[in-house]
């Protein structure tokens, strides 16, 4: 009997699990209609899913044309998610960031360069040790030259590794702003194990990956 308990609980586990990804309102999302964001003051947003949001947030703020990069949750069908709530993997979104730049600088287009240069692009289901729905990878698109975009750069990736390229691809709907503790952490936090073992190494091996396309250092 105590053998059998394990396995119950693990079957339970499991279909609700799997019930989180099959969701209906889930399965909504991959075929709606995109939101376009709207330019404010000159200034663009773009969305990526691409791992722990403290990681990705300092990769797109080293690139020239991005004026400021938000840690949230996207690609889900919870409303108002929290962190807690994102990290049980039932939300379905996925810890986001909101890129906001200046498409006069830095094209979409290089963004999504980016998002391939800085991550893993087998790894589904998280980057380096971050695992879990919550942590898979989705590139947003707001309207179908995005979109395009997307496409053929995740085709050419995986034609060019000879693998499958793991990221999802998804109509944006909504972004939701993560706490406040969790905005500009790599820089208000160095010292964090996290961040020194794991966030740093990732930042530095995209800055050696495309130097030029880093912010000037002053």
């Amino acid at each position: 009997m105590k053998k059998l308990i394990p396995l119950l609980i693990l079957t339970i586990l499991f279909s609700c699990n799997n019930q989180a990804q099959t969701n209906p309102k889930q399965e909504a999302l991959k075929t709606a209609t995109p939101v376009s964001v709207p330019l404010e003051d000159g200034m663009a947003k773009a969305y990526f899913a691409s791992g722990c949001f403290w990681c990705v947030e300092a990769i797109y703020e080293s690139v020239k044309g991005v004026d400021e990069v938000i840690n949230g949750y996207a690609g889900g069908f919870t409303k108002n998610p929290t962190y807690e709530q994102s990290n049980t993997g039932r939300t379905g979104h996925a810890e986001a960031v909101e890129v906001i730049y200046n498409p006069e600088i830095v094209s979409f287009e290089t963004l999504v360069d980016v998002y391939f240069a800085s991550q893993n692009p087998t790894q589904a289901n998280g980057q380096g040790p971050d695992r879990g729905s919550q942590y898979r990878s989705i590139l947003f698109f707001q309207n179908d030259d995005q979109k395009k975009i997307i496409t053929q750069k995740k085709k050419a990736l995986a034609e060019k590794l000879n693998a499958t390229v793991a990221a999802e691809v998804y109509p944006f709907q909504k972004f939701w702003i993560g706490e406040d503790y969790h905005q500009n952490y790599e820089k208000l936090h160095p010292e964090n194990p996290y961040i020194q073992n794991v966030s740093i190494p990732r930042l530095n091996k995209f800055k050696a990956k495309m130097p030029e396309l880093l912010k000037d250092k002053h």
